[in-house]
This record gives structure tokens, sequence and C-alpha cells, in this order.
């Protein structure tokens, strides 16, 4: 078994897919607003997703669980959230400079928290009682998901200009 991450560690992997995910969106270029199937997000909406995460998921409940004693903590509609900000008509490097603001600010956060609040809590309808140290693990999780529906968006993007290499498949 693994220990469990040090606030500086999740620092540490928050800033790493944030490198990985801006990589990815330059290279992607315009293909950032390309779908890969009529009900998948592209590039941008994912990033856009991750922005609202940040402020409503992780960043924002943490917050809020240091602001107050075992607060109750408020689910969100992410398809709806992410209809309404329309990000794939949006200009890649506006999503990636807010979410990127959001993830410095993040970053000191997470830096800045001590081992007593990371068993401060909150309740969660969905899934109870939620700990600072499992949204900072859970972050991850969730950084390295969307990091690889990034990656996807790519491979599928190339896939039909393969030619038989597409034979390479599975090796």
């Amino acid at each position: 078994m693994t220990n469990e991450l040090t606030p500086d560690q999740v620092a540490g992997y928050l800033e790493s897919s944030c490198a990985l995910i801006e990589a990815e969106l330059k290279a992607l270029g315009d293909d950032a607003a390309w779908h890969q199937a009529p009900d998948e997000w592209c590039a941008r909406e994912v990033v856009g997703h991750l922005i609202e995460a940040e402020k409503r998921g992780f960043a924002g409940r943490i917050r809020i669980i240091l602001a107050n004693d075992h607060p109750k903590l408020e689910g969100w509609d992410q398809v709806d959230v992410e209809k309404q900000r329309n990000d794939c008509a949006r200009v890649t490097d506006s999503v990636w400079m807010e979410f990127m603001g959001l993830r410095r600010d993040s970053v000191t956060l997470v830096r800045s928290l001590k081992l007593a609040d990371l068993d401060r809590g909150g309740v969660h309808a969905k899934v109870g009682e939620l700990k600072v140290r499992w949204l900072l693990h859970e972050w991850i999780s969730h950084d390295r998901n969307h990091a690889k529906q990034i990656l996807s968006i790519a491979q599928e993007r190339v896939w039909p200009h393969m030619g038989n290499s597409q034979l390479f498949k599975g090796e």
C-alpha cells in the first residue's frame, strides 16, 4: 500500500496536469473545437469542465470546508453548466487562461494547507462525508481522467489518416 500524498505532492500533480493540458491544447490548435462524437465534449469543453470543477468541486469545496464547521456541500449539473458556458465556441486561449489562473490559485491554496486542515470535512448529498484529504486525491484522479479525454481527442482526430498504420493497433 502507498502512503497518502502531502499537500506539496498534490500541488506538484496539479501543476503537472496543467502543463500537459496546455501542451495538448497548443498541439490541437483549431482542432480543440473538434468533437469525436456528437455527444462528446471537445477539448475546449473539457477544459471548461475543469474550470467549473476547480471552482465548484475542488478548490471551491475546500475553501467552503475551511471557512465553515462541517458544511453542506452542493452538487452541480455538469452537462447543463457546460452548455451554459458554451466553451466550444470560445477562443482556446481564453478558456486556457481562465483555467490557468484558477489553477495557480488552487496550487497556492493546496500548498497552504496544514495537517489539521486535511481532516476537516463537509457533507455532500450524493456521497456523504467528504474530507479535504479525500478531495485532494480525487482532484488528481479527476485531472488525469480528463487529460486522458483530451489525449483521446487527438488520437481520434488522427486515426482516419493513418492508412495501413491502423493495423499496428494493439502492438
